[in-house]
C-alpha cells in the first residue's frame, strides 16, 4: 500500500514512517527536508501519485494560537485540495486527547485543525494521543531557569511515540468509514512534573524540578483536573514511562 506522512522527521512522524516500511508499505515521507511544504503545498502533488491513505503527523513550530492555527488550517487546504485530486481514499489526522474541552493555545488550534480536515472533500479519521513521553524533556528545558525547571502540574496518561505510530500504521492500512475518534494513551495516568522529576534523576545533573500552576491560564483547571486522560475505549498501550525511561537511558 502507498501511503504518504507528512511530518515524516517529527517526533511520532518518523516511527510511523519506520513501522509502515517494517511491514512492507510503500511509503512517502513529506517534509520540507524531502521537497514538500504541506503549508506553500509546494511538491505535494507529486509526492501524492498514487497515495492511498495521507497520514498528517505535521506539528506547528510555534505553540502560539494564532501561529498554530495560521498554520495547521494552511496545512490543511493543501492537504485535502491536493489528496482530492490525487484520488487519495482516507487522511489519518494525529491530534491530541481532549483538545475540545480547552479553549486556549495550541489546543485551540488543534480544535480548528481537526474542524477544518473534517470540512474537506477526502474522508478523515481523528487519532487523538496522549503526551508522548519523548515530550518530557523538551518540556523541562522551556522551563529551565538556571538549576530549576518549572513544569506544569497536570495530569496526563503518557505514551512511547513509538507505541502512537503503531496504532496509527494499523488504521493507516484498514480504512473505515465511519470518520470517528480513536484515542491512544499509555497504561496509567501520570503527573507531568512527577515525570519529569524521574527524568531528572535519572541524568542526574542536580537540576531540581518544581510543578506549576498558571493562574493566568483559562485553562489550568482542565490540565490538573485531568481533561487530557483519556476516555473508556481509549486504546491503551506500554511501555509506562519508567519502563520507557529505564530502556531509553
Amino acid at each position: 500500500m502507498r501511503i504518504a506522512v507528512a511530518g515524516a522527521t517529527g517526533r511520532v512522524g518518523r516511527h510511523i514512517v519506520d513501522v509502515l516500511r517494517a511491514q512492507g508499505h510503500d511509503v512517502v515521507p513529506m517534509s520540507r527536508a524531502s521537497g514538500v511544504d504541506v503549508v506553500t503545498g509546494k511538491g505535494l502533488d507529486e509526492a501524492l501519485v498514487g497515495v492511498a491513505c495521507v497520514i498528517d503527523a505535521a506539528s506547528s513550530p510555534s505553540p502560539d494560537q494564532k501561529s498554530a492555527t495560521d498554520f495547521f488550517t494552511a496545512a490543511t487546504r493543501n492537504l485535502q485540495q491536493a489528496s482530492a485530486r490525487a484520488g487519495v481514499k482516507q487522511i489519518l489526522v494525529v491530534s491530541i486527547i481532549g483538545i475540545d474541552r480547552f479553549t486556549a493555545g495550541y489546543m485551540a488550534a488543534k480544535v480548528a485543525h481537526e474542524k477544518a480536515m473534517r470540512a474537506g472533500p477526502v474522508p478523515v479519521r481523528i487519532v487523538r494521543a496522549a503526551q508522548f513521553h519523548e515530550l518530557v524533556e523538551p518540556m523541562i528545558e522551556w522551563g529551565r531557569k538556571d538549576d530549576v525547571a518549572y513544569v506544569p502540574d497536570m495530569r496526563t496518561q503518557l505514551v512511547a511515540a513509538r507505541t502512537v505510530a503503531e496504532t496509527i500504521a494499523d488504521l493507516a492500512t484498514h480504512p473505515s468509514s465511519d470518520g470517528g475518534i480513536v484515542e491512544i494513551a499509555g497504561p496509567r495516568p501520570e503527573s507531568m512534573a512527577e515525570a519529569a522529576k524521574r527524568l531528572a534523576a535519572r541524568r542526574g545533573d542536580g537540576l531540581r524540578i518544581e510543578g506549576v500552576s498558571d493562574p493566568a491560564d483559562p485553562d489550568r483547571a482542565a490540565y490538573e483536573a485531568g481533561a487530557q486522560l483519556p476516555g473508556p475505549n481509549a486504546i491503551l498501550g506500554g511501555p509506562t514511562f519508567e519502563a520507557w525511561l529505564g530502556a531509553a537511558r
